[in-house]
């Protein structure tokens, strides 16, 4: 008998999708937690797109209970779950990329259960198996969040 296959959390490539409320974005990033132990993820978007929402949402579904905040002050936190810390990284105030790998960020993320870099794009290629989601606003007027798959 075959193991059977978790199926891949992600939209395929290129792939836009529409999150109506916050409750979708949540929902979206709990099943982002079937990512593989140790898979790093990129969340891009403008100020207020959700990324932290949909960190939540993941945060939530690996059994943290706690706050979950954007760490755009702190940088780097780090969340202790059953299924093992997750590392959620906010690089929006990095002037240089090697502040963060000063902080360990290559050791924090090979140890964690899942890292999530917000505004990482000059780790991309650090990272170059890492897939890339993109959040962005809906027209003016209108709720909900547009998700598309960018790597």
């Amino acid at each position: 008998m075959l193991p059977s296959r978790v199926p891949d959390p992600l939209p395929p490539l290129g792939q836009t999708l529409y999150l109506p409320s916050e409750a979708h974005q949540r929902d979206f990033g709990a099943g982002l937690s079937a990512l593989s132990r140790g898979s790093v993820l990129f969340l891009e978007g403008e100020l207020g797109t959700g990324k932290t929402t949909l960190t939540q949402g993941l945060l939530a579904a690996l059994g943290f209970e706690g706050l979950v905040s954007s760490p755009t002050y702190a940088l780097m936190q780090l969340y202790p779950t059953p299924q093992g810390q997750v590392l959620h990284v906010d690089a929006y105030r990095v002037r240089h990329p090697q502040e963060l790998w000063e902080m360990d960020l290559e050791m924090l993320s090979a140890e964690a259960r899942l890292s999530i870099l917000e505004w990482g794009e000059h780790f991309y290629a650090d990272f170059p198996e890492a897939p890339i989601l993109r959040l962005e606003h809906v027209r003016q007027g209108q709720t909900g969040r547009i998700l598309t798959r960018l790597r």
